[in-house]
């Protein structure tokens, strides 16, 4: 059977979802970021000094010649090393059928060869960095999209699919790429999302909107508990996507599980942006969001601190705000629990190649006539990065097998996708990823310079082993910007997944023995972790429950001040 040899839909969903984030939907397209341009310019570059192009030729020349011995010997039985070892791990090639049918397996040699020889080359031209960065990852993307597997007549599980539905398979792939063409720009779909609905089976916590202004709803979730403890908890979201990726599915809401563990749970629910919110700024954000959700919160429960959970963009303004709050000596704030948060931009991963001075230059220019960050326009942006996990997969199950895409909450609600104000997108890109000014104390908000070693609260950080939105080792950074005491944990699964990480039988985490001397460095710190079963979850309720005070009775839905304004989840994540 053709689904022995290939993951189930599931699995195909669940591996997606776990390089996907907030992020992306933040960049315009390759073009914008000079991806064409760098390539071209490898391509010159090689042949302005042809000496180790010509020895790459040489190599796959060689390459070529030697795969029909390879693939005889092989068909015989016998072992003969080709030119390039195939990756056991390379999803692409796991149908049985490319190591023991001779002309796959030539077919998957070739390309193989043709994959080094191209990077051979590419890799030789003499570039600056930014440069040959963004010239291997356009010539990734172009071989990824040569493989043979996205071709019908070049796969072999398409062929037997085709064979065993007698070729229902095909027309039905022929009507999914029809209709890809002309109702998603193109792209292979990722998710069937006829299957949710938000406030039917997503964001679906019981909850109640206590305040409403012009940026954000403040949500307050309704006790589960007989008591709950004494300090609240806020839930700082990114607002590049929508806030119920902390409450997604029964079971799999990380809002869900802290009300049930019995905390009075309040969300921050920000508005999708308007042309008419473009200058919107991160100012507008930190006073208008978490700022005034303490004022709420505070007034409704009667409660002298509030622990705050911020996600990605929202976790560093939730830094922000108690560096910004610490300055006046406020002390609303109990706890920090910040959730694939960078603090420390220096090295932001694959992303930095979409954030060098000429791409936010030319995306400058565009807002300024555009007024928003278009969430379309650009979701396909970071897919590139992840291309065979995000884009020819799909190709893959639903153009050439016929298949429908999955039915996954993740993926459904990254389909959900925002916009963001130019004012703020420009400040953020410049500020945070260009300058660096939040690590270095120079960024400006609110007119106060944020200074991060003055947030003495106790902070629970959680990175995710795969994210590639914010790489592990850069948000580690953030146990030496802090000077409070840090627990820090290394979660499975990637940006989302990580997060999104519920209790069960392939979770795991790790953490240091002693969480009093943190090493200065990720690798330091990686060195003397140990690996626990479970989910950081657990870990996460049992040091909440150490610092969230007393149990109580539960506090009032809204109060006389700030009255229940109508049912969870709100309007705005309906925008």
């Amino acid at each position: 059977m053709v689904n022995e040899h290939f993951e189930s839909s599931r699995e195909v969903a669940e591996r997606a979802a776990s390089v996907l984030g907030p992020e992306t939907d933040l960049f315009e397209n390759l073009d914008a970021a000079g991806f064409g341009a760098a390539l071209a310019r490898a391509a010159r570059a090689s042949l302005s000094n042809p000496v180790k192009p010509t020895l790459a030729a040489f190599r796959l020349a060689g390459d070529l010649a030697r795969i029909p011995l390879v693939t005889a010997t092989h068909w015989l039985g016998r072992e003969m090393e080709p030119p390039v070892p195939p990756d056991p791990k390379d999803r692409r090639f796991a149908d049985p059928a490319w190591n023991v049918n001779p002309a796959f397996y030539s077919i998957q040699l070739a390309y193989l060869a043709a994959c080094r020889f191209a990077r051979d080359v590419v890799g030789s031209a003499a570039l600056e960095a930014e440069t040959a960065r963004k010239a291997a990852l356009a010539l990734d993307l172009a071989l990824d999209a040569l493989a043979p597997t996205n071709f019908l007549v070049a796969n072999p599980a398409a062929l037997k699919r085709a064979f065993d539905t007698g070729g229902v398979s095909v027309a039905k792939g022929a009507r999914n790429f029809v209709d890809d063409l002309f109702r998603n720009e193109g792209r292979p779909r990722q998710v069937d999302t006829s299957a949710f609905e938000v406030g039917g089976n997503l964001a679906v916590t019981p909850a109640k909107v206590v305040y409403r202004n012009e940026l954000m709803e403040l949500l307050q979730y309704e006790p589960q508990t007989e008591q709950v403890h004494a300090v609240p908890l806020l839930f700082s979201p990114p607002w590049i996507n929508k806030y119920y990726i902390l409450d997604l599915s029964p079971g799999r809401s990380l809002i869900e599980w802290a009300v049930k563990h019995g905390r009075t749970v309040f969300v921050i629910s920000y508005r999708n942006p308007s042309k008419e919110m473009a200058g919107t700024t991160m100012d507008d954000y930190l006073v208008h969001g978490p700022q005034t959700a303490l004022d709420v919160i505070q007034q409704i429960t009667g409660a002298e601190t509030v622990d705050i959970v911020g996600l990605c963009l929202g976790g560093a303004l939730t830094a922000v705000t108690a560096a910004y709050l610490a300055q006046p000596d406020d002390g609303r704030i109990g706890t920090l629990t910040l959730l694939n948060t960078m603090l420390d931009y220096s090295d932001p991963g694959e992303l930095g190649a979409f954030t060098d001075v000429r791409t936010v230059e030319r995306l400058e220019k565009q807002l300024r006539r555009e007024g928003v960050l278009k969430g379309k326009s650009m979701a396909g942006t970071f897919d590139v990065l992840r291309a065979n996990d995000l884009i020819f997969n799909y190709v893959v199950s639903n153009w050439l097998m016929g298949q429908d895409p999955p039915a996954f909450d993740i993926l459904a609600w990254n389909a959900d996708s925002t916009r963001m104000p130019a004012a703020m997108y420009t400040f953020y890109l410049r500020n945070f990823y260009l300058e660096n000014n939040l690590a270095a104390g120079a960024l400006e908000i609110g007119g106060k310079r944020i200074d991060l070693s003055m947030i003495k609260h106790p902070t629970y950080v959680v990175s995710a082993i795969n994210d590639h939105i914010v790489p592990w080792q850069s948000a580690y950074k953030t146990v030496g910007l802090v000077s409070g005491p840090v627990r820090y944990v290394l979660s499975s699964g990637g940006h989302i997944a990580g997060v999104v990480n519920p209790p069960g039988p392939k979770a795991w985490h790790m953490v240091a023995e002693s969480e009093s001397a943190l090493p200065a460095t990720a690798a330091a710190w990686h060195g003397v972790a140990q690996r626990r079963r479970g989910s950081w979850w657990e870990d996460w309720a049992r040091w909440q429950e150490a610092n969230a005070g007393p149990l109580r009775e539960p506090p009032s839905m809204g109060s006389t001040r700030f009255p229940v304004l109508g049912d969870g989840p709100g309007d705005y994540v309906r925008s």
